[in-house]
């Protein structure tokens, strides 16, 4: 299994302004579903950020979310380790397999592989 991207997940209610923000740092708008809104570098595209009102498919926002090669592999690690599973293995509508696991900080991690 290999990490393919790392990005912090603000919850916030003023995405314009947070892209406005990270904008003056070079970031640009590459995602955007209403109630979550992704931002990248244009010369680094896997250096993201995201900012989020709330999940839309899960009782909980993640804090950060860790893009891996194979998702399955990586939910089985973390069930098997005892790890708390926060939100379930699952496909969302938008083109993601994903589940959640809490951290031993009590931060939650949104651990994801694009379909």
């Amino acid at each position: 299994m290999a990490v393919r991207r790392v990005m912090p997940v603000i919850q916030s209610e003023a995405a314009t302004e947070s892209r406005e923000f990270y904008g003056l740092l070079g970031f640009e708008e590459v995602m955007n579903h209403g109630w979550i809104m992704t931002l990248a570098s244009p010369s680094s595209p896997s250096a993201q950020v995201s900012v989020m009102t709330g999940d839309k498919t899960a009782p909980i926002t993640p804090e950060m979310s860790v893009e891996v090669d194979d998702v399955d592999a990586a939910y089985a690690v973390m069930r098997d380790s005892g790890a708390e599973i926060v939100h379930p293995l699952q496909d969302e509508d938008w083109g993601v397999r994903r589940f959640f696991v809490r951290d031993p900080n009590g931060r939650v991690v949104n651990v994801l592989s694009h379909r």
